[in-house]
């Protein structure tokens, strides 16, 4: 996975534990890569559930049921959730294949850039 956004031009910015930050290319989007003993998943910002069905109808995109939380996520909003403080939140999506991940990331690129 972290290859695969290597060579879309996707830049790194931090590791902490299982989370990674990633910008999009040519642009100051941010979305985190978690790695767990499963597979890996990309998550971008809440803002762009209305974009949600667009993206599972990518062959190989599986949009996840629920918010996934995370403290380091930093640059994404935060909500109350299973604690007393508030925590970092976004949509996240799992993907079958390397097409898929890239196939995603040429969409969000193109959401983003208004295109």
């Amino acid at each position: 996975m972290a290859s695969c956004l290597s060579a879309l031009q996707c830049r790194t910015n931090f590791t902490i534990k299982n989370i990674t930050e990633y910008m999009l290319p040519e642009t100051k989007e941010a979305f985190y890569l978690h790695l767990d003993g499963k597979s890996p998943n990309l998550i971008i910002r809440p803002a762009f559930e209305v974009f949600s069905g667009e993206f599972a109808t990518i062959a190989g995109v599986h949009a996840k049921y629920d918010y996934f939380h995370n403290a380091q996520m930093t640059r994404f909003p935060k909500r109350l959730h299973k604690s007393l403080t508030e925590t970092h939140y976004g949509l996240a999506f799992s993907f079958d294949t390397v097409e898929a991940v890239q196939l995603f990331i040429a969409r969000l690129s193109a959401i983003v850039k208004g295109t």
